[in-house]
C-alpha cells in the first residue's frame, strides 16, 4: 500500500509529465508505473511506493465541481515544495534541461545547517523544487 504521497494537478499535463518523467528517474531513481504524456494521470514509485501522482487539473476541476473558478489565483507566496537529496550541481543543471526555470543557483547554506547546499527551481506549472545536500 502506498503511503501518502502527492497528487500534482497539471494545467500543462504534457510539459509537467515529460519534466518529472525525465528528472525523477535521475534525481530520485523513481520509476513510471502508469501514464503517458497523453495524459490524464501518472506515477512514479521508488521501491513499489508511490512518490508523485501527475493528474490533469482540468478532469479533476470537473470531478470536484470547479470549473467554473480560474485555474490560478492572485500572486502569492508558495505554499509547496518539492525537496530531493541530491547532486545538488549536477541535479540543477539536469532540471534546466528538462525545462525548469531557474529560481536560485546552488550555494552553500551554512546558516540552514552545516554542510548543507541547495538550489531552486520551478517546474514547468511553476510549482518550487529544491535540491539540497548535506
Amino acid at each position: 500500500m502506498d503511503g501518502f504521497h502527492p497528487r500534482l494537478l497539471a494545467g500543462d499535463f504534457a510539459a509537467a509529465f515529460r519534466f518529472y518523467d525525465a528528472v525523477l528517474p535521475e534525481l530520485i531513481g523513481a520509476e513510471r508505473m502508469k501514464g503517458t504524456e497523453a495524459g490524464p494521470y501518472a506515477h512514479w514509485d521508488v521501491g513499489g511506493q508511490g512518490v508523485l501522482t501527475l493528474f490533469d487539473r482540468e478532469a479533476m476541476a470537473r470531478v470536484a465541481g470547479t470549473a467554473h473558478l480560474p485555474e490560478h489565483g492572485p500572486a502569492a507566496q508558495d505554499v509547496v515544495m518539492f525537496v530531493s537529496r541530491a547532486d545538488v550541481d549536477a541535479g540543477y543543471r539536469f532540471c534546466l534541461r528538462q525545462g525548469g526555470l531557474g529560481v536560485a543557483p546552488p550555494m552553500d547554506r551554512p546558516e540552514w545547517g552545516a554542510g548543507l547546499r541547495t538550489a531552486h527551481l520551478r517546474d514547468p506549472e511553476g510549482n518550487l523544487l529544491e535540491l539540497q545536500a548535506y
